[in-house]
């Protein structure tokens, strides 16, 4: 009874994911179910993984390390049998993706291509991230370390992750830097890349309108005025002493 249970629950789980890649995979909108069952690698690495998990949850130590090597050879995807995933759980893409023992993952999660979910260190017990609902994971972003990544985030391609990312935030750069999306809060999985923040960008906006200003202010000046309004412009210096 308890493996027709643990049968009925694994196809319940497939079912969603097929559902998710239908729904976030334009490509996979126009074929069937045998079709991505038997063609998307991050599908069949993630039905690989229900099996090995369900297996893994009984006990099993041999048979869910074979699935994990199998799924690893044909898919390029690493999953361990220990990590935890919620539902409708989508990878696009999905080669180099490598996601750690003690991973959780929520529900409506999508993750691209080369994203890591990985340890820091030798410790045992949780080491690996967890990440909440709906949460986008960019292509190359490395998530390292027991840090939590809050419900909505979203985190850029080849981004660097070692803190925590608090709930519709969004994360860019290496080492990762935390800035939000003005205007909006994503729900759901999210793939616009190109307006992504840049808080680098932002600062070098402000500083050249600065310099604008200061010298449109000084083309207005004549003589004396000017070189008064460039004295009050320039950072006041402290005294200085005699050998430096």
């Amino acid at each position: 009874m308890r493996a027709i249970d643990t049968l009925g629950r694994v196809l319940k789980e497939v079912r969603a994911d097929v559902a998710a890649a239908r729904d976030r995979d334009p490509a996979a909108r126009a074929v069937g179910t045998f079709a991505i069952l038997s063609s998307w690698g991050g599908v069949q690495a993630l039905l690989a993984h229900r099996v090995a998990h369900a297996l893994h949850e009984d006990g099993a130590s041999v048979v869910p390390r074979v699935i994990v090597y199998a799924t690893r050879a044909l898919t390029g995807i690493e999953i361990h049998p220990g990590a935890r995933i919620g539902a409708e759980f989508f990878i696009d893409h999905g080669s180099g993706v490598v996601i750690g023992e003690t991973a959780e993952i929520g529900d409506r999660v999508t993750v691209y291509q080369g994203v890591t979910l990985g340890g820091t260190g030798f410790q045992r017990g949780k080491r690996h991230p967890t990440i909440e609902d709906n949460v986008t994971i960019g292509s190359g972003a490395k998530l390292l370390g027991p840090i939590t990544v809050g419900h909505g985030a979203k985190v850029g391609a080849n981004t660097v992750v070692v803190t925590d990312v608090p709930e519709q935030a969004t994360v860019v750069g290496n080492p990762g830097h935390i800035v939000r999306v003005e205007g909006r809060r994503t729900e759901g999985p999210d793939s616009d890349w190109i307006h992504l923040p840049d808080p680098v960008a932002d600062a070098i906006k402000g500083l050249s309108e600065r310099l604008a200003e200061i010298e449109r202010r000084l083309a207005s000046l004549d003589g004396g005025e000017a070189e008064a309004e460039v004295r009050q412009l320039r950072p006041k210096q402290g005294p200085t002493t005699a050998g430096g």
